[in-house]
């Protein structure tokens, strides 16, 4: 069996802060997640880097929240 998954990630930033919002549909669960990056007035503005650390930060919690998920259907799968 082969299943395609997708994650959408949508990335807001302005001279400061850069915010990345993860969603992922994986059948029938829904799980959202968002990172935060913000840089310090005084340094140089580098876009890249914080995309990068907002949307490692939204997938770290993503990763946390679908391993709960299973966690959860595996105590109840046992449960039984």
């Amino acid at each position: 069996m082969h299943t395609d998954i997708r994650i959408d990630v949508a990335i807001d930033e302005d001279e400061t802060n850069t915010l990345a919002h993860a969603v992922l549909h994986l059948r029938g669960d829904h799980f959202e997640a968002t990172g935060r990056a913000r840089r310090n007035p005084d340094d140089v503005s580098m876009p890249l880097i914080g995309e990068e650390l907002a949307l490692a930060r939204a997938l770290a919690s993503l990763q946390a929240g679908v391993m709960e998920a299973a966690q959860e259907k595996i105590e109840r799968f046992l449960a039984v």
